[in-house]
């Protein structure tokens, strides 16, 4: 959690059409403890970016003049406001929107109604992976390394098997094996349940005394540390990904995610490459130092 310190010097942009919304946000950066300036439609967000250079930019994507996709292709190509992440809070919720959204560079994405407590959980892992880079780039030179990185990281990424471990438990074998076998297939507790020939509730409370969890719980588990396997080793899309490891609807792959790991598949992604690319960096430096 970021200090009081730390937030008061924080200034987040608020590009906001709709009066009610515009007031909630504010109110919720107020809470928060953020510093905050507001535009009413994309043409002024974009004046209001490159005047202000906010650490942080929450958008709607329906705006009047300049939709918010086009404040943020504009943003990006902009070598001052590049690198400011951004937010979208959207009444938009088809599938095809949030991938374009996701893929022009949208760092979150999130759809209204949402909750005070989801906008700033969602700032608060924008700030924080905007932090980390800012210090990885003050710390290294990435140019000076940059041919021997790629090797390296091509390497890893050949190398990293996706693993994952079941409790060692004889009762649940069978289960477990159906879950492995399955999971990028759209499976519930039924199905289960008729492939190791037990009752749904039987199962349920079996799988709940052995574990202490559910069998949605371990489908998720499994589900999840494949998609960050593939996040981590492929350029595949987020949807593509999604659709890989058993998930029809990309918003909710979307949702399961950040409830397991407080960030977006595309935040993970771009953090855990980093950290990647700073330990490959490391093992350069340290080797040719020795």
């Amino acid at each position: 959690m970021f200090s009081k310190q730390f937030l008061s010097m924080k200034k987040i942009l608020v590009i906001e059409s709709e009066v009610g919304a515009k007031n909630f946000f504010l109110e919720c950066l107020e809470t928060g403890g953020f510093y905050s300036i507001y535009a009413e439609n994309g043409l002024t967000g974009i004046q209001q970016a490159k005047a202000e250079l906010p650490d942080l930019i929450i958008s709607e994507i329906s705006l009047p003049q300049l939709d918010g996709y086009r404040v943020l292709s504009i943003l990006r190509q902009n070598l001052s406001t590049a690198m400011i992440p951004l937010i979208f809070v959207t009444t938009k919720v088809a599938r095809a929107e949030i991938r374009k959204g996701m893929e022009l560079g949208a760092d979150d994405y999130l759809t209204k109604p949402c909750t005070a407590k989801e906008l700033l959980s969602a700032i608060a892992a924008c700030l924080a992976k905007r932090n980390l880079l800012q210090h990885c780039y003050a710390s290294c030179s990435f140019s000076q390394f940059q041919p021997f990185t790629e090797s390296l990281l091509a390497e890893t990424i050949k190398q990293i098997n996706f693993q994952f471990t079941f409790p060692s438990n004889s009762l649940l074998t069978k289960v477990f094996n159906f879950i492995e076998a399955n999971y990028h297939q759209q499976i519930t507790l039924s199905d289960v349940a008729i492939a190791v020939g037990y009752s749904s509730t039987y199962l349920t409370d079996l799988v709940r005394r052995q574990t202490g969890q559910t069998v949605q719980t371990w489908i998720i588990e499994y589900r999840m540390t494949a998609a960050r396997s593939l996040l981590l080793n492929t350029d595949e899309t987020i949807e593509t990904i999604a659709a890989r490891i058993g998930y029809q609807n990309v918003a909710h792959f979307f949702r399961q995610f950040r409830q397991h790991h407080g960030i977006t598949p595309q935040t993970w992604r771009t953090e855990n490459r980093n950290q990647q690319s700073r330990n490959n960096n490391e093992r350069i430096a340290s080797l040719i130092e020795g």
